[in-house]
């Protein structure tokens, strides 16, 4: 089971031939003050750990599979941009620079599903060109990262920016497959693969 409402885990999954069902559990992805990132990510990920435990009672898999993603610049989470005035603004900081990006994941059996079998934290270093004003403005106003960290789909329209990647690229999009294959073959979850 995939406890997460995101299309583009749903597809990475489906990609490697990794059968699913979706039971997205419904938690808030909200900073406490003071908060690192990495403590950030951490927690959520275990607030939706424990939130799709109560999915197992209704049948829903014999184990589940929860991640977030987050974007970081200098220090600082940056999150979905909240309009498109936002996702220009964050576009901007962007531009020109390295940021990280973070995803971690955890995964669990039916059985005992407040107790992972496999948790980790991927990172990947991602560089956007210098864009002009007016391509992150009109890249802006497509909306396509309006539902994504950093206001950018590496996977779509947005890969224009992106000039340079180090690290997993499906960790960039949501979820890094290589981590999450080789962590299901270790704890028996897949006997083999493909």
């Amino acid at each position: 089971m995939l406890g997460s409402a995101s299309p583009r885990r749903r597809d990475i999954l489906a990609g490697l031939g990794i059968p699913i069902r979706v039971a997205a559990a419904n938690v808030p992805e909200v900073e406490l003050p003071d908060e690192e990132p990495l403590a950030y990510l951490e927690r959520v990920v275990s607030d939706k750990l424990r939130g799709s435990a109560r999915a197992f009672s209704e049948g829903a898999g014999s184990a589940v599979l929860v991640a977030d993603t987050i974007v970081v610049y200098g220090g600082r989470i940056l999150g979905k941009p909240t309009d498109v005035p936002d996702a220009r603004s964050l576009l901007e900081r962007l531009a020109g620079r390295t940021h990280r990006v973070y995803t971690r994941y955890a995964i669990a059996r039916a059985e005992a599903p407040l107790e992972p079998v496999a948790q980790r934290t991927v990172e990947s270093s991602v560089t956007l060109r210098a864009a002009s004003a007016a391509e992150l403005d009109g890249y802006a106003r497509t909306g396509e990262g309006l539902d994504k960290a950093g206001a950018y789909a590496i996977q779509g329209v947005g890969a224009f920016l992106v000039e340079r990647i180090e690290g997993s690229y499906t960790n960039v999009v949501g979820l890094p497959a290589c981590e999450v294959v080789t962590d299901l073959l270790g704890t028996g979850l897949l006997d083999h693969f493909p």
